[in-house]
């Protein structure tokens, strides 16, 4: 095992593909807002630490491949880091630092006792078997077994990864340490320490989120129209839950396009990424369009829950919903953002919406202390209660300074943090 020093403060050429320019950016831009101490600005902009292991597979023929895989711990003043571990070919030691950079945000704007992380291997998860997944996750667990645990990292489910994923996490890590200890990942099966509603509820959250906006704006959801692009477990979930409340979706995509009706689709019936791979275009529809025409459709909430950085200096004038709901994480550049707000489109962001996968994580993870788990009507009604506490302080702060979202959300995490690492001091 091997440890990176914290990135510089440098930035690529390529904004489009830096969440971690961006997360600075967002910083920089959110500490003009609040009183902190510029020393504090200045230590967020580094990771504690990036650990870079190499890990061995022995292949199905036979043959060995070597992968290298990363975590970044950005900050624990509030807690351990917290964050998921994805499989994905472009998995690097920067776009970890970036994204657990967002991981600390989220967490205090949540006001959740977390910090935080990220992490994965650069591997295509297709590429593999079923047994080649097991095999370099459990393998996995072994190279970071030093860096987390239930009181210092406690990595779950991202891109590539699943349930599954995190249950073989947590049994090699267990068998390392001669003891079950369902607390180092949360994500997890309900029968090996998972909690109920976990997989549900970042979708839950950007619909709830989606909810109180609309409602801010003075609006009635039982008119509202919603475009979401990507129909995977945040814009399904978040889908199907604005339709039961009556709001009208009119258009779904998957990575091959979309589905469109402008009077209104039946998200139940079509399928979900989980539920058929690819599919979304195999249900019937009056229409069909392209994911990026999904984005630019005349509605009244906008709802990008696919990929990160699909709403670019390129193309944010011709975003045309009133109320844009970020399901994905990083789904607009730091430009589009600034277009965006000149416009007058009001911009939920990721770090608010879709923290509903990190606050029932930090569920889980009480219920792996206690040893007691929860109904699934008790997640979801402490899910809902942490959300309207959460969108009520960002909304004074909002309502006070004449803040964008993403700023007003920034400034409520900030100012938890420095005063964490206020309270602290720093070690000589």
């Amino acid at each position: 095992m091997t440890t990176t020093p914290p990135t510089q403060e440098t930035e690529p050429e390529d904004e489009l593909d830096s969440a971690l320019v961006t997360a600075r950016r967002q910083l920089e831009r959110a500490a003009t807002h609040v009183d902190v101490d510029p020393g504090v600005v200045t230590r967020l902009k580094h990771p504690t630490r990036v650990e870079q292991v190499s890990v061995p597979l022995e292949r199905e023929d036979g043959s060995v491949e070597v992968f290298t895989g990363y975590r970044a711990q950005h900050d624990d003043v509030r807690g351990p880091y917290k964050g998921g571990l994805r499989f994905h070919p472009e998995v690097t030691a920067e776009e970890c630092t970036g994204l657990s950079m967002w991981m600390t945000w989220k967490c205090a704007v949540m006001d959740l006792p977390f910090g935080g992380g990220k992490g994965g291997i650069a591997v295509d998860p297709k590429s593999l078997t079923d047994d080649e997944t097991e095999r370099l996750t459990r393998r996995f667990a072994e190279e970071l077994r030093d860096v987390v645990g239930p009181t210092k990292d406690v990595p779950a489910p991202d891109m590539g990864t699943d349930a599954q994923t995190m249950a073989w996490f947590m049994d090699a890590y267990s068998m390392q340490q001669g003891e079950t200890i369902p607390g180092v990942v949360t994500g997890k099966p309900p029968v090996v320490g998972g909690s109920y509603g976990r997989e549900e509820a970042p979708g839950r959250s950007t619909a709830i989120a989606a909810r109180e906006a609309v409602d801010y704006y003075d609006r009635d959801l039982s008119e509202t129209t919603v475009a979401v692009q990507g129909f995977g477990s945040v814009g399904a979930n978040a889908a199907r839950l604005l339709e039961d409340w009556g709001a009208t979706i009119v258009a779904v995509s998957d990575v091959n396009g979309a589905l469109y009706d402008p009077d209104g689709l039946d998200t139940h019936a079509v399928p979900t990424h989980e539920e058929e791979p690819e599919a979304v275009l195999e249900h019937g529809a009056p229409e069909t369009i392209s994911n990026e025409d999904v984005l630019e459709l005349d509605v009244d909430v906008l709802i990008p829950a696919a990929v990160g950085n699909v709403i670019t200096a390129d193309n944010a004038d011709a975003i045309a919903a009133d109320i844009v709901v970020e399901g994905a994480n990083g789904p607009t550049t730091f430009a589009a953002d600034t277009i965006l707000d000149e416009r007058g489109v009001h911009v939920i962001p990721d770090i608010l919406a879709n923290a509903g996968g990190v606050t029932v994580s930090y569920f889980e993870w009480l219920q792996d202390i206690n040893r007691r788990q929860w109904s699934l009507e008790r997640v979801n009604e402490e899910l809902e209660e942490h959300m309207l506490e959460a969108w009520a302080d960002v909304r004074d702060e909002v309502e006070a300074k004449d803040l964008t979202w993403r700023d007003a959300a920034y400034v409520v995490a900030l100012s938890r943090i420095a005063e964490a690492k206020a309270t602290r001091g720093l070690w000589p």
